[in-house]
């Protein structure tokens, strides 16, 4: 490869790596060249190399791990798809979108309580901070690898105690049991924004200070327009592609 000047060489660098992955010359987990080959290869120091590394795994192509060098991300970018109107009232497709992705997902429930409602959770529910909620907390993985974190909060007045997340329904399930309770779900609300993550998320979800996670928030409201649940979806944002589609009229 011939880097051009006055662009900052080892972004170029990065640019052809980054399309090499895309393009399928370095499959998901297979290892990247050592840094003095790709040095060689690019008529470039370490230096450039390594910043050129550095940038891609920013951007959470690459992982790094010490000793043995550059690898690619085995989690592909996945689509979060939305229809409007979805149809079948489910609100979530996390286990969908996974296995469409050929990728095996697993969402164990970490933790369920009756909490005072946070401020941000209150503010969506329509009820007043600390008003008692019902919080499911799940760690979903694809196989052994994180890829997002959810937490639930449902007003204790709807949920009527956590006896309703038991046993466990699996992230949409519990719509079923609302509406066993006079609750019937009728439409969704999406809430949509970019940011750094948290000190407990980063460490989770294995990102860098320079990666940033999506924040999507999800409000169910009932028949009677009541907000029953809201969810709280945090995911890498390099990991993940949303498509939204409604019908017209």
């Amino acid at each position: 490869m011939n880097v051009e000047t006055p662009r900052a060489r080892y972004r170029q660098v990065a640019d052809e790596i980054r399309n090499d992955i895309k393009r399928g010359k370095y499959a998901p987990g297979s290892a990247l060249p050592s840094q003095p080959e790709l040095a060689r290869a690019y008529g470039l120091n370490q230096t450039s190399i390594n910043r050129a590394i550095a940038l891609l795994r920013a951007e959470g192509l690459v992982r790094v791990e010490h000793g043995r060098g550059a690898f690619v991300q085995e989690i592909p970018t996945v689509k979060r798809v939305r229809r409007i109107p979805r149809g079948d009232g489910s609100g979530s497709s996390f286990a969908e979108e996974m296995r469409k992705a050929g990728l095996e997902p697993r969402a164990p429930l970490v933790e369920l309580a009756t909490v005072p409602a946070p401020a941000v959770a209150a503010e969506r529910l329509g009820i007043s901070e600390n008003d008692p909620v019902v919080m499911r907390k799940r760690h979903m993985f694809v196989g052994d690898r994180p890829v997002q974190l959810a937490t639930s909060y449902i007003p204790l007045t709807i949920a009527g105690g956590e006896e309703i997340a038991l046993p466990d329904t699996g992230p949409s399930g519990l719509y079923r049991r609302l509406s066993e309770r006079g609750y019937r779900i009728a439409r969704f609300v999406e809430e949509i924004e970019a940011r750094h993550p948290s000190e407990e998320e980063a460490e989770f979800l294995k990102l860098t200070e320079a990666q940033q996670v999506l924040e999507v928030t999800r409000i169910a409201y009932t028949t009677e327009d009541v907000a029953a649940e809201s969810v709280f979806n945090i995911f890498p944002s390099q990991q993940w592609r949303l498509s939204y589609e409604w019908t017209a009229g």
